[in-house]
């Protein structure tokens, strides 16, 4: 374990406008405060709990986070604790194929051996000792197995819609499966017939070593990986203004499953906080399980995203206007 954890990098994906919450984050001056950098009940920041989250598989000196360069005001003071070289900021927006390509040829020029972790910065998971154990075990597999990317896959509770869907071989807990299909928010009934294949909700975190992930890349983004390991500055910048947008999931991984395994992680609360009903089944949740007096936070270190809905529900029951305009935002 010790020689797995001094192989490994971990890699915080941060740059996003989480454009879907927008309506939830919106302060009292009507910025809207990309939800990363907005705290769930308050305390720590979704990007905070994402940085201790990835302490699981590697020490602070190789926790790397990707962040907007737009996005400087909320993120500069936030990850002070950061050594600096390990925050990458992104000039633009081009997809998640980028955001994680980036990040991997700075680690690759530092560390050639270097197994990678990559972890969202958007989710909330309740049981946080069970999701850590999978992370561990998908670090220590890919350190292992350089011609594999290992995934994590969550049990269900539920057919939702709104996820993503791994399809393994075999759902087991004790050892990784391969994996037949991607399916990304299916109709309803598709969802529970999923369910019923063995299907697991996609958490969008990846483990692999940096050999196996370049060699995707120069598989399917030669010419941008060939010039991105030059550049930085001005001209780093100059080449995301034409960039395509690419999606990692979508336009790397699919059509190349024979390479990935999945890991089955136990129910564990495991949840993205990807739309307004998504964060406001999740705070209803923590409400119903909540013993002892609600927790009180300084309103003014992070935009506190249950007092934001407490305050748009109230709002709504008073102004039925508002509620329909916020519906349609």
């Amino acid at each position: 374990m010790i020689a797995q954890r001094a192989r490994s990098w971990a890699v915080v994906l941060a740059a996003g406008e989480g454009s879907r919450l927008h309506g939830l984050t919106r302060n009292s001056r009507g910025v809207v405060v990309p939800k990363q950098f907005c705290s769930l009940q308050g305390g720590p920041s979704l990007l905070q709990e994402a940085i201790q989250r990835s302490l699981a598989v590697a020490p602070l000196q190789r926790v790397c986070t990707v962040v907007a360069a737009q996005h400087r005001h909320w993120w500069q003071r936030m990850l002070s604790y950061l050594p600096e070289q390990n925050i990458i900021a992104q000039p633009h927006n081009r997809g998640t194929a980028h955001g994680i390509l980036l990040p991997l040829l700075r680690i690759a020029a530092q560390d050639p051996d270097a197994v990678v972790m990559f972890l969202p910065s958007d989710h909330y998971i309740a049981d946080e000792g069970v999701f850590a154990a999978a992370l561990r075990q998908a670090a220590t597999l890919a350190s292992m197995d350089e011609s594999s990317l290992y995934l994590l896959g969550t049990e269900p509770d539920q057919a939702d819609p709104e996820l993503g869907y791994i399809v393994p071989t075999s759902r087991s807990r004790e050892v990784p499966s391969p994996v037949l299909r991607f399916v990304e928010k299916p109709t309803p009934d598709a969802a529970m017939a999923l369910l019923e294949q063995g299907g697991l909700w996609n958490v969008f975190v990846l483990a692999a070593s940096v050999r196996t992930l370049l060699g995707l890349f120069r598989e399917t983004l030669p010419g941008t990986l060939d010039a991105m390991e030059h550049l930085n500055g001005h001209a780093m910048e100059n080449m995301y203004r034409n960039l395509p947008t690419v999606d990692f999931s979508r336009d790397i991984l699919q059509g190349r499953e024979e390479r990935l395994q999945v890991i089955c992680v136990p129910q564990c609360g495991w949840t993205d906080l990807g739309t307004p009903p998504r964060v406001a089944s999740t705070l209803q949740r923590l409400e119903e399980i909540r013993v002892g007096p609600a927790r009180r936070a300084n309103p003014s270190v992070h935009l506190n995203l249950a007092a934001q809905y407490e305050w748009l529900q109230q709002r709504a029951a008073a102004e039925p206007s508002f509620a329909r305009s916020d519906s349609r935002a």
